[in-house]
């Protein structure tokens, strides 16, 4: 169940204070790290409690909720899609998201860029990174990322700003040392500026690790769960 709005407001304290206590260990400004609120099966008032507490940042999973919520929240709050995203519904979200951190293949790519270019927009956009080779995770694998980068760059009505991962849970540390790795790497070839990793578990490592957007849900929400898929 998701947490009370007093549980919300002190959680946010608390992993605000975890995100600048890593920062400091790492040297760095706690400005440079955004948190973001996950809100898979959130109830929109506990969302816009924690609008009200400064959270300016949502990440939404599944399109067909976000789109039953979306009217109900505090429109101060971007909002991002970080799940996998199906190209035949990207028509439902174009105008309501200020960027899709889940672009794992040049066929989305052009899906985006088509609807953009019809609304008259430009979609900021991260290319999603298999960093653990998971086969139950989506995203490219880091053998293929150079060349959807490039496909991205040079592809009318997107802006491409960075990389997005979620590393195995076992070892994330190495993970997100690796994930890093390959950010600075490839940040000398295409002009980015965000590094999304670290969820509830792992964010203060990824901190540590140059992450300049962390994702966090239970670890602000409460444990929720999840209704059976039909």
């Amino acid at each position: 169940m998701t947490g009370s709005p007093d549980f919300i407001d002190a959680n946010i304290e608390r992993i605000r204070g975890n995100i600048s206590e890593a920062c400091a260990r790492a040297g760095r400004a706690p400005d440079e790290v955004r948190l973001m609120a996950v809100t898979k099966t959130v109830d929109p008032e506990l969302v816009n409690r924690a609008i009200a507490q400064g959270i300016d940042l949502l990440g939404e999973n599944r399109v067909q909720e976000f789109l039953s919520k979306k009217d109900s929240y505090d429109k101060s709050a971007e909002v991002h899609i970080i799940g996998h995203l199906q190209t035949n519904k990207v028509k439902y979200i174009i105008n309501d998201v200020s960027m899709i951190q889940s672009v794992d293949s040049e066929r989305l790519l052009a899906e985006i860029s088509r609807l953009a270019v019809k609304n008259g927009r430009t979609m900021d956009i991260l290319c999603e990174v298999n960093i653990g080779g998971e086969d139950s995770k989506s995203g490219v694998s880091p053998d293929e990322l150079r060349p959807l980068l490039e496909a991205a760059a040079n592809t009318e009505g997107v802006r491409l700003r960075g990389l997005m991962t979620i590393p195995p849970p076992t070892d994330s540390d190495i993970f997100l040392g690796r994930m890093k790795e390959l950010y600075d790497r490839l940040s000398e070839s295409f002009p980015m500026d965000v590094l999304s990793m670290g969820m509830t578990h792992d964010y203060a490592a990824a901190v540590l690790h140059g992450s300049t957007l962390v994702r966090v849900g239970t670890g602000l929400f409460g444990a929720r769960s999840y209704p059976a898929k039909a």
